[in-house]
């Protein structure tokens, strides 16, 4: 796809400019945005099997807060905005095979400070240092990872006798499990959305899947029902293979831009 869309900022000024450029084909209700809500979190919950990070997610609060509020110890109102911050670019970049020093330029703080944050989290979510632990010990012994679904990512240089070759193959093989994961979820949740809109016999399209988002253009008068029906296909993708509820975020507007929520 030229240009690539996956590369569009979500957040900057010119990200969003630039999705306000994509408008509602004339004769359409609008652009429907629905999307996962914190997909990569409770995939890492379900494959750790991290009961503290279950907890907080079957709570439904803000998920990094009230994980910040364990990894610093303080009750959940005291939860600074730099502590949320500090502990979601830990999460985040744990499930992309992120190091302390590749968290520490993340978060411009020194590469010590890095390796002391990520002590208190592995310290508050013991289960999900043994997961990544086994992930990458697994792939070692059999040469390839395996999704939630048993898709499978082969790694022939996590046994490279080049040191920065074997160690790129590690961090390749922590985050394939999570990310390949999502990848499956998506495309599952995508199946069942257009086998409904057949179905149901909608004119409405999904025209765009971004990450973990699927851009739908709606037909006058089917917007309610295509809500309906994309959240259902989206939060039953996993067919009960998750050990935590999927949820799902649905905005719409005359643009992309406008869509998002």
């Amino acid at each position: 796809m030229n240009p690539n869309l996956q590369n569009i900022p979500a957040r900057s000024q010119e990200g969003m400019l630039v999705r306000g450029a994509f408008v509602t084909e004339k004769g359409w209700e609008c652009l429907m945005s629905c999307d996962y809500s914190q997909l990569e979190m409770r995939i890492m919950a379900s494959m750790s099997q991290d009961e503290a990070l279950i907890e907080a997610i079957s709570q439904g609060e803000d998920l990094h807060r009230s994980m910040a509020a364990l990894v610093f110890g303080v009750p959940l109102s005291e939860v600074t905005s730099q502590q949320r911050t500090h502990v979601k670019a830990t999460s985040y970049g744990l499930a992309y095979g992120l190091s302390a020093f590749g968290l520490a330029a993340q978060l411009s703080i020194s590469n010590p400070q890095a390796k002391e944050l990520m002590d208190k989290y592995f310290k508050r979510f013991s289960g999900i240092k043994e997961f990544l632990n086994q992930v990458v010990e697994q792939a070692q012994a059999s040469g390839y990872t395996e999704t939630l679904f048993g898709r499978r990512r082969y790694f022939p240089d996590l046994n490279a006798t080049n040191p920065m070759v074997r160690q790129a193959a590690q961090r390749a093989a922590l985050n394939a499990p999570i990310q390949g994961t999502a990848a499956d979820l998506m495309k599952r949740a995508m199946l069942k959305v257009d086998a409904e809109l057949q179905k149901q016999g909608l004119r409405s399209k999904v025209l765009l899947q971004i990450h973990d988002e699927l851009i739908t253009q709606i037909y006058p008068g089917e917007r309610e029902a295509v809500a309906e029906l994309i959240s259902n296909a989206m939060r039953t993708a996993d067919d009960g293979a998750l050990r935590v509820p999927l949820t799902i975020g649905i905005g719409v507007g005359q643009t992309w831009r406008e869509a998002e929520h």
